[in-house]
């Protein structure tokens, strides 16, 4: 396999260059020959930051675990390999009224990823977190044991299982409690917004009303449009299919552009675009699910539109008593530093609790940002944004991340040093070792600077 199947969503980062199949580490580590922080798992590769990467050992490729191993069509319980894509899941599920409870912005995620990540959808505040939905998991650990984890069984490891990002070994199996829907079709409602204040207004009611909902703003617009944008709320439809339509569209970038397609002209006149067409008509509309969960599936390959040095996303989540205040910071900064976002999402988190120990939703509003990298004007800008958010009381997304500080992380997540007891010794990222491990060396962990 090429290097590419390796890399991380963003790019910015290099691919990894030792790689492994999940039977031979299975092997490697029932033999308990695992040597310190030499694997990690790896999913499909859409995490945008190195958290999927482990530059110093080997990554171990989950995707041949693809079986669906049973379903229960009455309950909706599934069990699945870890490497079985969430658009498999959803085609097996489908034909008898199924649906994950949660969803991210992409199909292409493997069962294992979605629980290392406690990936959130557009409906947190009905759902909470994909954790919220795992009955239990199989965990291989570099002792040779294979685990059975649950709430009642080994929680401990259940609960830095999810949202651990990979660290406590391999997930093996999952059992998922699916949701009942009357037709994978959506009935959405694009309502225009003026300004961030409006939506603020419009953000809790629409969150009552609705199983998803979610904002998408123009970032680049000036003046008194300035935080204008559009709410997308959506329920599923009564009457609609009961059968997945094809996973991803039919176009794709084929090759790597040699610069940033998404420049500040483009952006303007994609945003001017958008906005028009989905947002000329407050009516309600019958849709796929494809292109309310994941338009962007539809665009194969379209990461490499951000050029060969490839995008830094960045997702934070503040406080809702501060939320309009610093949501609006964020969008300034972003805009005195002239970058634009190809895409600006802006959420409310609710109060249910993910069972993970380090999960990053929290009560509060998310924004999501992406910015093609520069550099160090980019890195700056980034930096500025997690200042920004950690002050507000806010956390930085640790799976979309490939260059916070550790001192960002720590005030992100105060609960690290539970994962790191439970993290395996033979595990290692590269988003771990430039975090937590640097902060464990602050605090005198002589083994930790080994």
């Amino acid at each position: 396999m090429g290097a590419e199947r390796f890399d991380s969503f963003g790019r910015a980062t290099p691919p990894a260059t030792r790689t492994m199949p999940a039977d031979d580490a299975i092997a490697l580590m029932k033999s308990g020959k695992a040597k310190k922080n030499a694997l990690l798992a790896y999913g499909n590769g859409r995490s945008y930051g190195d958290s999927c990467q482990n530059e110093a050992g080997t990554v171990v490729d989950m995707r041949p675990l693809d079986r669906i191993l049973a379903f229960n069509a009455e309950t909706g319980l599934l069990e699945a390999e870890a490497g079985v894509l969430l658009s498999d899941i959803m085609a097996h599920a489908a034909p008898y009224g199924f649906f994950p409870a949660v969803v991210p912005g992409t199909q292409f995620v493997t069962l294992g990823g979605a629980i290392a990540n406690d990936v959130h959808g557009k409906n947190h505040h009905r759902r909470g977190t994909f954790g919220c939905h795992v009955e239990s998991f199989t965990l291989l650990r570099s002792d040779g044991r294979i685990y059975r984890c649950s709430d009642t069984d080994n929680a401990c490891l259940f609960q830095a299982t999810i949202g651990g990002m990979g660290l406590t070994g391999l997930i093996l199996s999952a059992s998922i409690r699916m949701m009942r829907v009357p037709s994978l079709d959506i009935v959405e409602k694009a309502t225009p917004f003026r300004d961030l204040g409006e939506f603020f207004d419009l953000a809790e009611a629409a969150d009552q009303a609705n199983e998803y909902a979610v904002a998408w703003i123009d970032q680049l617009a000036g003046g008194h449009r300035r935080g204008r944008g559009l709410l997308f709320t959506g329920n599923h439809a009564e009457h609609g299919s009961h059968t997945a339509s094809h996973a991803g569209g039919r176009l794709s970038v084929p090759f790597q552009p040699p610069f940033n397609v998404l420049n500040r002209p483009f952006l303007t006149a994609f945003n001017a675009a958008y906005r028009w067409k989905k947002g000329r008509s407050s009516v309600p509309r019958h849709v796929g699910y494809q292109g309310f969960f994941f338009p962007l599936d539809g665009l194969s390959g379209w990461n490499r539109l951000y050029g060969p040095k490839g995008l830094f996303q960045h997702q934070s989540v503040v406080p809702e008593d501060v939320a309009h205040r610093a949501v609006k910071a964020l969008l300034e900064a972003a805009r005195q530093a002239g970058q634009g976002s190809f895409l600006t999402v802006l959420k409310r988190f609710g109060s249910i609790r993910s069972p993970a120990l380090l999960s990053f939703p929290r009560p509060g509003f998310t924004l999501t940002l992406d910015f093609p990298n520069r550099g160090e004007v980019t890195l700056q800008l980034l930096r500025e944004l997690d200042r920004i958010t950690v002050e507000a009381g806010g956390a930085v997304n640790p799976y979309k991340d490939a260059r916070m500080g550790a001192d960002i992380f720590a005030a992100s997540f105060p609960d690290w040093q539970r994962l790191e007891a439970l993290r395996d010794p033979a595990f290692m990222s590269d988003f771990w070792m430039r975090t937590a491990k640097k902060l464990d060396v602050r605090r005198g962990n002589v083994e930790a600077a080994e």
